[in-house]
C-alpha cells in the first residue's frame, strides 16, 4: 500500500510553548501507527529543532518545514536552504503550497528549482498544486493543474518523482470553510495519478502520495481519506487542535 499520510500545517500560528503542549497533547494519544502510516508536523522555522527532539524516538512521526529558498546558499538575508534543513536532519519540505505562491509569487519554475535542491539534501518535497474559484468554475482546473506538475515535477527522472509527496490542495476550498465533495477530491487525485501515469508509466504512478489538502476536519477526514487515489490529506486549521489532528491521524487508511 501507498504510504498514508496525515501532515499538519501548523502555518505562522502558535508559540513555541502551545506547539510543545500541542506535539504532547498529540504524542501523548500513544496511537499505533502501521507501517504505511505517517504523522509529518511542518511547523514555523523556529519550532523544527524543538519538533524533531519530540518525534525522534516515535515510530513514523516526522518533522516537516513549510518552505526553503530556491538558492543554495548565498546573500539572501532571512531565508532558509535546503542544506541548512538537511544539517539539522529535517526530512520534508512543504514546496509551492498555494500560499507561497499568492502571498510571493512563487512560480512553477522557482518551485522546480526548490524541488531539485530538497532532492539533492535529501529531503523529501511535499509539492503542492492546486486550482483557485475562477479556473474551477471556468471548468478548467484539469488543465491547470497537470501544468503545475509538468512545469514543476516531469523534469525529474522516474526514480526522484519516487521520492515526492504531492498535496492537492483545491484553494477555493482552503480556511473558507468550503470543502470539495468526497468525489471532487477523488476525482481530481485520479486525474493526477493519470498524469503522472502518461509520463512515467502506471506502476511508479501508483507508488506516488497524493494527499488532499482543503478544509480537511475531524468529521469529514475519514470520508475523504476513504477514496482510493486519497493518500491522507494535508491539514491547516485542524492541526492546530490535538483533538482534532488525534482523530484525523485515526483516520487513515488501515
Amino acid at each position: 500500500m501507498r504510504k498514508q499520510i496525515a501532515a499538519a500545517n501548523w502555518k505562522m500560528n502558535l508559540t513555541f510553548q502551545q506547539g510543545e503542549k500541542l506535539l504532547d497533547d498529540i504524542l501523548g494519544a500513544n496511537i499505533d501507527l502501521a507501517d504505511h502510516q505517517l504523522v509529518i508536523f511542518a511547523v514555523p522555522s523556529p519550532y523544527l529543532l524543538m519538533t524533531r527532539s519530540e518525534v525522534e524516538e516515535e515510530k513514523n512521526y516526522y518533522t516537516s518545514a513549510q518552505n526553503c529558498y530556491n538558492k543554495k546558499s548565498g546573500a539572501y538575508t532571512g531565508e532558509i536552504s535546503a542544506e541548512m534543513l538537511h544539517s539539522i536532519n529535517v526530512p520534508y519540505c512543504v514546496i509551492g503550497h498555494s500560499e507561497r505562491r499568492e502571498y510571493f509569487n512563487e512560480s512553477n519554475a522557482v518551485l522546480a528549482e526548490k524541488l531539485n535542491l530538497c532532492l539533492e539534501n535529501y529531503i523529501t518535497p511535499i509539492f503542492c498544486c492546486g486550482e483557485p474559484l475562477s479556473i474551477r468554475e471556468a471548468n478548467t482546473q484539469n488543465e491547470f493543474v497537470a501544468q503545475q506538475l509538468k512545469e514543476s515535477l516531469f523534469h525529474l527522472s522516474p526514480e526522484k518523482i519516487k521520492d515526492i509527496v504531492i498535496a492537492y490542495e483545491p484553494i477555493w476550498a482552503i480556511g473558507t470553510g468550503k470543502t470539495a465533495t468526497t468525489e471532487q477530491a477523488q476525482e481530481m487525485h485520479a486525474y493526477l495519478r493519470s498524469v503522472l501515469a502518461a509520463q512515467y508509466g502506471q506502476s511508479i504512478s501508483d507508488q506516488i502520495s497524493i494527499l488532499y489538502g482543503g478544509s480537511v476536519k475531524a468529521n469529514n477526514a475519514k470520508e475523504i481519506f476513504g477514496s482510493p487515489d486519497v493518500d491522507g490529506g494535508l491539514v491547516g486549521g485542524a492541526s492546530l487542535v490535538a483533538a482534532d489532528f488525534i482523530e484525523i491521524i485515526k483516520a487513515l487508511k488501515a
